[in-house]
């Protein structure tokens, strides 16, 4: 996920004018490769910052936080006084602070600990998927790619699944960017974000005092526990909790939706992964490269430093165009082409360094248990409309709806009814 919404740079507000349409965002590929070939490093003045495409340029940027910083007070931006509880988390710290922030909740995000919640997951992708496919056709976003995640991270959170309407409608509007980009547009859009951190906060304030007061087996447990210790402060608690709810769910869901559009344009694909699903994990990490769910991030320069041959002012923002860097032919062999095997596939799917996402194995371990339980029940699947409209973000990139088509399998177990 991105910075919270009062310390986004003009640059996280909205994306480049070049891929700013709808039709761009869908594919900014091209546009990509023109810019590392023509402009690998260059200032926007627009925007104020700095866009970085090359794929060394973006290990350095993402490799060095001591230069390149992830806290926002270290830039040349006007912050406000009042910052979101986000604000307070890993996601905008370095060195120690981050080390500390992060090791809170670590433990639960490790692929080990995870292992032994899979059958929990895979009873969940089940119950969804017999109900989704039992037509012959489904919304793959509505009924898969949103809930799937959501009932996770909330399951671990301990916050009522009941409450998912509620929680994709806060994570949409935190990741968007706005529409209308007049000065009143950008007031209405910055209100209607300090809103939503409002009502999160409210929530998680509530969910806070209840596990302190009643613990359970559940994060918001471990965090209460964590702050009455002093180990966190409190807006340092209630930011994690909101960091982990929006940035457990809007990953994964972008994850699973792209990995249906790339294979419903690449069929062979599908149809190998079928009848090969030893070869889903690699699959999982070629989609993480070919269309990753974020496709930039913002850094802050620490000092002049200069880039790509570009000398980048001490506070500047920087940001790294990771979905770029994927699609480097200097970094990969035939970078266009989607390979369910490619080897190896050092992609910046999931960043780079101290801040690598931490919930990639979480996403990771949703995606192969979604793709693996849709092709054990459906083959033939198919793409069911020619227009797709973005998620409406200058970082996120996915789609808002993809309906997909198919043909159940014969051997495929029918699921029991009264």
């Amino acid at each position: 996920m991105g910075a919270s919404p009062e310390d986004r740079p003009r640059s996280a507000e909205r994306p480049p004018a070049e891929i700013a349409s709808p039709e761009r965002w869908l594919d900014p590929f091209d546009w990509y490769a023109e810019m590392r070939e023509t402009d690998p490093v260059r200032y926007d003045d627009d925007r104020e910052c700095w866009d970085v495409f090359r794929y060394a340029d973006v290990d350095r940027v993402l490799e060095d936080p001591e230069t390149f910083s992830s806290d926002p007070r270290l830039s040349n931006m006007e912050l406000p006084e009042e910052r979101s509880p986000i604000a307070e988390t890993m996601l905008l710290a370095d060195g120690d602070r981050h080390d500390r922030l992060r090791g809170v909740v670590e433990e639960w995000f490790r692929a080990r600990s995870l292992a032994g919640r899979a059958d929990r997951f895979e009873e969940i992708a089940a119950d969804l998927l017999d109900e989704a496919v039992a037509g012959g056709e489904m919304e793959l976003i509505e009924e898969l790619a949103y809930p799937f995640p959501v009932i996770v991270i909330a399951e671990l959170l301990g916050v009522p699944v009941d409450d998912r309407p509620q929680f994709r409608e806060w994570s949409r509007i935190l990741v968007e960017s706005p529409e209308d980009t007049s000065e009143a547009g950008l007031e209405r859009y910055r209100r209607e974000q300090e809103r939503v951190n409002e009502e999160l906060m409210e929530y998680f304030e509530a969910a806070l005092a209840d596990r302190a007061d009643q613990p359970r087996e559940d994060l918001i447990t471990e965090l209460a526990r964590v702050e009455g210790n002093g180990e966190l402060s409190h807006d340092e608690a209630l930011g994690l909790c909101m960091l982990l709810l929006v940035a457990g769910n809007i990953t994964t869901t972008n994850l699973i939706g792209n990995a249906l559009r790339v294979l419903t344009a690449h069929p062979e694909a599908m149809e190998r992964l079928a009848a090969e699903p030893a070869l889903l994990p690699g699959a999982v990490e070629e989609v993480l490269r070919y269309r990753s769910p974020v496709q930039a991030v913002a850094r802050f320069a620490t000092r002049e430093v200069e880039v790509g041959g570009q000398t980048v002012g001490e506070g500047d923002v920087v940001v790294a165009w990771v979905g770029s860097a994927n699609r480097d032919p200097e970094a990969f062999e035939a970078p266009e082409q989607f390979r369910v095997d490619r080897a190896p596939n050092q992609h910046f799917g999931f960043g780079r360094g101290t801040h690598y996402c931490l919930g990639a194995p979480l996403a990771r371990m949703e995606t192969r248990i979604a793709l693996g339980g849709l092709f054990e029940r459906v083959t033939d699947v198919r793409r069911e409309s020619e227009r797709l409209q973005p998620v409406r973000s200058s970082f996120i990139h996915g789609v808002q709806e993809f309906p997909i088509s198919f043909s159940l399998r014969q051997d495929a177990e029918t699921p029991a009814t009264d």
